[in-house]
């Protein structure tokens, strides 16, 4: 029992620290919704204090194969409605102003020219100002414009790669890009690791298969702390950790039926375990809880790298409407 803010006591929650290697395992769909799948299953652990992905260059620059499926297969709808082969249901709706446009290409026609070089004004004047004069209109015309963001989201081609650091940093992660070097990554997950394991957190999450982390993991066991392998594949790392999640099923959103478990617990039974020559894993490789137990608060949301930079949503997009050309001869936005 300690005594909160209020003067009142109450149960200890568990601190829990993810950390996310992008170039073991990066998202297979959209990256908002894994980050905040995984968020979701670190809070039921307990208070999650720490939320940190690390790649090098190379895993923010890549466009994976459904990120090219889904331009090319909008660059063709776009194709068939400006010749009227097809006909959208419904108009498409400017999320910023409501206008109804006929077709998407004239949905992204009007954003451009009329939000997006409003936006770039605002941008322009911005450099030109300094001081209070300064953060007064960055706090008035910029900062959360949501409606914006979300419209720039979908209506206009980042610069590079398919904005991967952006929405990681939109669900509260905090994005590092280390050196293009052999297994910097791992390297900079690893210093993470022995920090968060001074700080006396309770619960540690990981996000990888790389067999690199099995020594890290079976330290963190010794120093009696909670460890949770998110992967595909058991036999790397989930041996070596008290849980094992698959990833496939955390990308789902499908974590309702994973419940914590006490660390004490764990130790017992993997010590009767042992004695009897059986594990606790069930035909998956999985440990997957029945037990009714009360969930953790909710978690809070952390900061983001670039929150007092100046760069916003559309430095991340191109200007023009240039299109990428693959290597086997199609055109994507």
């Amino acid at each position: 029992m300690v005594k909160n803010s209020q003067g009142i006591y109450a149960p200890k929650n568990d601190k829990v620290v993810v950390l996310w290697d992008l170039d073991n395992k990066p998202p297979r769909g959209a990256p908002y919704d894994a980050a905040v799948s995984l968020k979701t299953l670190a809070a039921r652990f307990g208070h999650l204090v720490d939320f940190s992905a690390y790649a090098n260059r190379h895993a923010f620059v890549h466009l994976p194969q459904w990120v090219l499926h889904q331009r090319r297969h909008r660059r063709n709808l776009d194709i068939l409605e400006r010749k009227g082969v097809i006909t959208p249901p419904e108009p498409y709706t400017c999320g910023v102003c409501g206008r109804k446009c006929k077709t998407h290409l004239d949905l992204k026609k009007h954003f451009k020219q009329l939000h997006q070089r409003e936006r770039q004004k605002k941008l322009n004047r911005l450099k030109s100002l300094k001081g209070k004069k300064r953060h007064r209109f960055k706090e008035r015309f910029l900062r959360g414009n949501h409606k914006y963001d979300d419209a720039a989201r979908t209506l206009v081609v980042p610069k590079v790669g398919y904005g991967l650091a952006a929405e990681l940093r939109r669900a509260g992660v905090f994005v590092k890009t280390v050196q293009d070097k052999p297994q910097a990554a791992d390297w900079a997950l690893k210093r993470q690791m022995v920090h968060s394991m001074s700080r006396g957190i309770d619960w540690l999450f990981l996000v990888s298969d790389d067999s690199d982390f099995s020594e890290m993991l079976r330290r963190a066991r010794e120093a009696d702390l909670g460890t949770v392998v998110v992967g595909d594949w058991d036999k790397a790392l989930g041996r070596h950790a008290d849980l094992w999640v698959p990833w496939s099923g955390v990308e789902n959103g499908e974590v309702g039926d994973l419940l914590p478990k006490r660390r004490r617990e764990n130790s017992r039974r993997r010590e009767q375990g042992e004695e009897h020559g059986f594990g606790l894993e069930d035909d998956d490789g999985g440990v997957f809880l029945n037990e009714d137990e009360e969930l953790g608060q909710e978690f809070m949301l952390l900061y983001s790298e670039d929150e007092d930079e100046d760069v916003d949503v559309e430095d991340y997009y191109d200007d023009d409407d240039d299109d990428e050309e693959e290597e086997d001869g199609f055109y994507i936005l």
